[in-house]
Formats: C-alpha cells, sequence, structure tokens
C-alpha cells in the first residue's frame, strides 16, 4: 500500500495543471484563428477568438477557486493572450480588409500591414501595463480598453460584415479606422468599467437580470451583429464616461 503523504501532492499538482490547461486551450483557439484566418475562413476565425475569450475568463477563476494562483500562470496567461487577443486579431483584420491596400500601391500597402501591426504592439503594451499595474490600480476599471473587448470588437465586426455580405477589401478605410481605434483605445488612459466589484453584497438588481436575460435573446437572434453592438458599445463607453465626469467636474467647479 502507497504511503498516505504521497496522495496529497498528487492532487495537488493535478489541480495546478487545470488553470493552465484552460489557458493552454485560449492559445490553441488564438493559433487556430490566424490559421482560419490566412486560409480566408474568417467566420470560423472569428469564432476561435471568442472561444479565447471564454477560455481566459475560466482560467484566472479554476485558479482562485482551486488556490493554484502562481506567478507562472500569470505570466502564461499575458504570453497567451497576447497571441490570442494581439496577434490573431491583427492578423484576421489584415488578411480579410487590410491587405487590400496592395492595390492602391506600394506606399498604402504598407499602411495595411503597419495598422494591423500597430494593433498588436497596443495589445502587447497594454498587456505589460496592466501586469505592472496589478494591485495599484482601482479594481472596479480598466486604464483602457481591455485586450479581449479590443479583439472582440475587431472580430466581431469582420463577422458582423461578413454577415451582411460586404467584402472585407472593400471597406479597407473603414477596418483601418477600427483597427487603429481599437489599437489606440487599450493604450490609452481612458476608464472602462471592469464589473469586477459588481454586484455588491452578493445581489442582483431586478433590471440587471432584465438586461442580461435581453443580451442573450439578441445575442441568440443577431449572433454577429449582437457582438458587434455590444462590443462596439463598450468600447464607446470609456470615452462617455470620460466626457460625462469632465462634464460634472466643469459644473461643479462653476
Amino acid at each position: 500500500m502507497e504511503p498516505t503523504e504521497d496522495t496529497g501532492p498528487a492532487r495537488g499538482r493535478g489541480i495546478y495543471l487545470l488553470p493552465n490547461l484552460l489557458t493552454t486551450g485560449g492559445l490553441f483557439a488564438g493559433f487556430y484563428a490566424i490559421l482560419a484566418a490566412a486560409s480566408g475562413n474568417f467566420e470560423n476565425a472569428c469564432i476561435a477568438v471568442f472561444v479565447a475569450a471564454l477560455f481566459d475568463g475560466l482560467d484566472g477563476r479554476v485558479a482562485r477557486m482551486t488556490g493554484t494562483t502562481s506567478d507562472f500562470g500569470v505570466q502564461y496567461d499575458s504570453l497567451a493572450d497576447l497571441v490570442s487577443f494581439g496577434m490573431a486579431p491583427s492578423l484576421v483584420m489584415y488578411h480579410w480588409a487590410l491587405v487590400g491596400f496592395r492595390a492602391d500601391g506600394p506606399v498604402l500597402a504598407k499602411v495595411g500591414w503597419a495598422a494591423a501591426f500597430l494593433y498588436a504592439a497596443c495589445a502587447a503594451l497594454r498587456l505589460a501595463r496592466f501586469n505592472t499595474q496589478v494591485g495599484s490600480t482601482d479594481k472596479r476599471f480598466f486604464i483602457g480598453l481591455a485586450s479581449p473587448a479590443a479583439a472582440g470588437l475587431v472580430v466581431s465586426f469582420v463577422w458582423a460584415m461578413n454577415t451582411f455580405g460586404y467584402g472585407g477589401q472593400g471597406l479597407r478605410w473603414l477596418a483601418l479606422g477600427v483597427t487603429v481605434a481599437a489599437g489606440l483605445l487599450m493604450v490609452s488612459r481612458v476608464k472602462y468599467f471592469s464589473f469586477k466589484g459588481f454586484p455588491k453584497g452578493g445581489r442582483v438588481p431586478f433590471f440587471v437580470m432584465a438586461l442580461v436575460v435581453v443580451t442573450i435573446a439578441v445575442l441568440f437572434i443577431a449572433q454577429a451583429k449582437g457582438l458587434f453592438a455590444l462590443a462596439l458599445a463598450y468600447a464607446l463607453s470609456g470615452p462617455a464616461y470620460g466626457l460625462w465626469v469632465l462634464a460634472r467636474r466643469k459644473k461643479a467647479a462653476a
């Protein structure tokens, strides 16, 4: 019979692997999105990025629930996020629309891939800044648009436009604007609600439950279009909140 002391560490190692396996799942989804986009399968590429976001939301929660958080997990999660929410969305957008700038001459061709690189670089900077500010900022807010939200905005735009029947290269200027705006919002100082401190006291107001039901219904009916509407609304909520705070301060000063 094996010693009882050996059963504890073995179980601990198994639990420790679980959040990292979820992170690996997210990394694979991001990798698959890049391959799918390069093959012209943009709908599957967009879905894969949302699957990566699902894994990203699960790995941290599982690590906290099982008491298996670690510095290794934090760093591994950031590297996986860079692929899934930095490289994958930028390459999806590039293959779908920004590559069309090649038809406008060699100068504008560089604008296309430069915009894709700008987004990827901003995602890397956003993740690095987040890691260095953990524990020193208000948990109710994100400083700058979170990389999963920015990725959701980019790929939901691609997915929604595909469902409308628009070709990506014909929308290359609009795609350029969405890509650059999403990248710059990530590295901005704009505050976004993180919803980490909500609800308070464990009770959810009725209007929130009603809003959740409506959101689920919209996503079920509209799918890609609904996701794009939600991603766009959240991306605009930060600047809107900043303008509202500024207006209140000016009114108070007056």
